[in-house]
């Protein structure tokens, strides 16, 4: 007869294999698979006369939940009465309560997994099962205010890294048992919780399918931020805009799960994921719903116009002097001439100058520490912009065109990235083609809006496809009594499809 061969558990082939029996090899096969790793906590107790090991990673699970949930009630346990290994199994999973999270293992992968988890596992000899109880102790940040989407009349609470919390934060404003989360381990290697987050009676099924899917579809050994995740759920396509919305606020994510959005959120990360999102959705924030519709309507035409002068003022601005000048009233036209004797270069590539010159200077004030990150504004406005007029190395007019450029583009800073190139698109289309260069890039910027879509939706709906009813919050804000009375769903939407 052939000898049949044993494969000895290591941390390549650990996932699947299981438990052993005995707590001696089952002790050493969790030290072989982790390496010895200083953090594993290995502690052996005797339950009932049975000999026992108490498992944890260090930092993971509270000590002080342990001593109090698992350590006590154990060490307390009559022992009278309880015979055997399965005994003593019973009594941790049945006639016990000893943590609210509790599970039943049976490979050392599940085991690794709940342990990075911040659970506590408990071995028995001469069992192949072993319990796991949630006793979670990591450290973490306390919940703080937005620092992405800022708001005067709204709530001041933020998402933090831990997923957990997040999904609390949803559920203390959305009470519905409508409202699901199924979470998946997403990783070879990080195991990175992924919780997809929905309310079945608007969410569509093909959508809520369709991101299950995409999620499943990743094939990466860590996910360390929701950046890993959002280009699977945003789909084949080359525009430059996102279909996918990143926020920081419990009660935006709610109001986008009410109408009917699916939304990802990924653990270590103080971000949630809305998908399918719309272009008209970035200049929309909490406080329109709580000022009166008058000033709502009047503000959110300006972050229109905010957006308009941010990508495209630098460029007209540079068309004109540059190729049209006889638009120019005459004495504004003297004044800019008289400006650009005195500079060494030209109004173009002045206008390219100064905008790289912002983006140095807005990224350096980002990375830099708060400690010494307004230095950066007393770096440009006094030294850099006040010494380059002075001297005559850029024109005081163009300094003006930008400054008012870049206090546009922090209107509406879900849109930065685009506002960014597509301002540096605006100035090259207006300098080398004039007004006609900056029709084709306003095309350009329209065709790569309307293009997109995503889970069924269009970018562009509202506009386009244009649908009537929920016009009423793009161009006004309706008041509550007859946003109340129509409630817009994107699946009905002109031109979304059922996926």
């Amino acid at each position: 007869m052939e000898k049949k061969t044993v494969v000895k558990v290591n941390e390549n082939n650990y996932e699947t294999a299981l438990i052993a029996k005995s707590l001696k090899q089952a002790v050493l096969d969790l030290k072989i698979i982790s390496g010895k790793t200083m953090d594993l906590n290995i502690m052996e107790v005797e339950i009932s006369e049975h000999k026992c090991a108490v498992v944890s990673i260090e930092g993971m699970a509270s000590t002080a939940s342990m001593a109090e949930l698992v350590f006590r009630p154990l060490m307390e346990f009559d022992v009278k009465g309880y015979a055997t290994e399965e005994d003593v199994f019973n009594f941790l999973t049945k006639q016990s309560l000893l943590s609210a999270e509790r599970k039943i293992l049976t490979t050392y992968g599940e085991v690794f997994l709940t342990l990075f988890s911040g659970f506590a596992v408990v071995f028995i000899d001469g069992c192949d099962k072993c319990v796991a109880f949630g006793i979670q102790g990591f450290d973490k940040r306390s919940i703080e205010e937005p620092t992405s989407d800022g708001n005067l009349n709204g709530s001041h609470e933020g998402f933090i890294e831990t997923i957990r919390t997040n999904i609390s934060l949803i559920r203390r404003r959305l009470k519905t048992p409508k409202l699901r989360f199924d979470m998946q381990q997403i990783g070879n290697d990080s195991k990175t919780d992924v919780c997809v987050a929905y309310i079945t009676d608007k969410a569509p099924q093909g959508v809520i399918d369709k991101v299950k899917e995409n999620l499943n579809k990743i094939d990466l050994d860590t996910i360390i931020t929701t950046g890993y995740v959002e280009p699977f759920l945003q789909g084949k396509h080359k525009s430059l805009f996102s279909n996918v919305l990143a926020t920081d606020r419990p009660d935006s994510f709610c109001a986008k799960l009410n109408e009917g959005r699916v939304g990802v959120l990924v653990d270590g990360v103080p971000l949630a994921l809305i998908c399918p999102s719309l272009f008209i959705e970035n200049f929309q924030t909490i406080d329109d719903y709580v000022n009166k519709p008058f000033y709502t309507t009047y503000i959110r035409w300006i972050k229109y116009l905010a957006f308009f002068l941010a990508i495209a003022l630098p460029g007209i601005c540079v068309a004109i002097a540059t190729n049209h000048p006889e638009i120019l009233t005459h004495k504004f036209l003297i004044n800019l001439s008289a400006s650009e004797e005195v500079t060494p270069y030209s109004f173009f590539f002045e206008a390219i100058i100064i905008t790289i010159m912002y983006e140095l200077m807005r990224e350096a004030g980002i990375r830099l520490p708060k400690a010494i990150g307004g230095a950066v504004s007393i770096v440009g406005a006094l030294i850099i912009g006040d010494a380059a007029v002075s001297s005559s190395l850029v024109s005081a007019p163009l300094l003006i065109i930008i400054g008012l450029t870049a206090t546009a583009s922090f209107v509406i800073p879900n849109l930065n990235p685009q506002t960014s190139v597509f301002r540096m698109l605006f100035i090259l289309a207006g300098g080398f083609g004039g007004l006609f260069g900056i029709t084709l890039c306003f095309a350009f910027m329209l065709i790569n809006i309307s293009a997109l879509e995503n889970y069924g939706v269009p970018y562009n709906a509202p506009l386009s496809p244009f649908t009537f009813k929920a016009m009423r919050d793009v161009v006004t804000r309706p008041s509550f009594l007859k946003l109340g009375r129509t409630k817009t769903i994107v699946e009905n939407l002109n031109g979304a499809k059922k996926i």
